[in-house]
């Protein structure tokens, strides 16, 4: 799918490409820190699942239309990317496993065994399995008609493994890991050869669901390892990094392909990933990583979604200017820690982004 970009800056900074001024969006960005999408949310009175496709419910113009319509929220705020609106779990459902939102996700019976594992069935026909998602992501590309690039994702096999073994959120509410999590740090202690026959089969279902996402227009993907924080060096390195580099080796190139790990100290795992972006943390000192890294790959982030929650428009306005400066420009993508924290005030929101534009 050829389409000029009017706005492609997010795609010259993923490149390290020279940029007029760096790129922003923000992940979670079409979700529930705006009022407006709330309002749709109530209007609609859909489960989130139906919106997400999480559950194989039959496809309609209604649905793609909602998920479109959500995804577009954040173009009036100024944005240069738009983010498809989906979950991470969405191909988990098409492979047997099919979570409900009650309202955060639960999956009666959770995956522990053996057996289990081994009836997941694969993604090998993306085209049918998640019929939706790509008919969401091609009538998103006809409607922005290449006023901005279109960002689809996929939760990293380690992440995705914590929720099927947990059976739910493995994250408390709060920071930090649950007590849903323990079945999975036992089977990664106990059972490694299970772990890793798990992430096999996610690692397979990750490549064929980002390159379907990409043969529908998706023009940037993002991989999502949302337990980082809870890793050991020991345990990311043997559970979550030569995953990730498969599924970067997998992917189709011609499209940057964005890390997320959420407050990894890891940069140098991170580094060899073989992503062309490395989305980071509030850990991470990002002039000091760019510097290791010999300007080589491109950083989105830092600044910290705790201050767009709770800090002032000067606050806000100082985190982004610092961290512009850190990112010396090129090579730089404007983004959070982690996503937007849901009781952010959303004339926050708008500030950041006004400040990264005028800065």
């Amino acid at each position: 799918m050829t389409q000029q970009l009017k706005n492609d800056l997010l795609l010259r900074a993923a490149r390290c490409l020279p940029v007029e001024r760096v790129p922003v969006w923000m992940m979670r960005q079409a979700g529930r820190s705006d009022p407006l999408y709330r309002e749709i949310r109530e209007k609609l009175n859909l489960p989130l699942e139906r919106l997400f496709r999480t559950c194989p419910f039959p496809m309609s113009d209604a649905d793609v239309e909602a998920a479109v319509k959500i995804s577009l929220l954040p173009k009036r705020i100024g944005v240069d990317a738009i983010i498809v609106y989906k979950d991470i779990l969405t191909p988990l459902a098409p492979m047997g496993a099919q979570f409900r939102f009650l309202p955060g996700p639960v999956l009666n019976p959770p995956i522990r065994t053996q057996s289990q594992i081994e009836s997941l069935t694969p993604l090998d026909n993306p085209y049918v399995q998640l019929e939706f998602t790509g008919q969401v992501i091609r009538t998103l590309r006809e409607t922005l008609n290449g006023e901005l690039p279109l960002i689809g994702f996929a939760g990293a096999p380690l992440t995705l493994a914590f929720f099927l073994i947990a059976g739910e959120s493995p994250m408390k509410k709060g920071e930090g890991i649950s007590e849903a999590a323990t079945p999975v740090f036992d089977m990664m202690e106990q059972t490694p050869q299970l772990m890793h026959k798990l992430l096999d089969k996610l690692t397979e279902m990750t490549i064929n669901y980002l390159n379907f996402q990409i043969s529908q227009g998706a023009q940037v993907v993002q991989l999502f390892e949302s337990i980082a924080d809870v890793l050991s060096e020991e345990l990311y390195k043997r559970y979550a990094f030569p995953y990730h580099q498969r599924i970067f080796s997998g992917i189709n190139r011609d499209v940057p392909g964005i890390l997320f790990a959420k407050e990894c100290p890891y940069v140098n795992l991170m580094y060899q990933s073989g992503a062309d972006v490395l989305s980071i943390g509030k850990c991470v000192d990002l002039e000091k990583a760019k510097s290791e890294t010999d300007d080589s790959v491109a950083f989105q982030g830092n600044v910290d979604n705790d201050v767009l929650r709770d800090g002032t428009f000067s606050d806000i306005t100082q985190a982004v200017q610092t961290c512009i400066e850190q990112g010396r420009k090129t090579g730089h993508i404007l983004n959070l820690s982690h996503g937007l924290h849901r009781d952010t005030p959303f004339e926050n929101v708008k500030h950041f982004v006004h400040v990264a534009k005028t800065f």
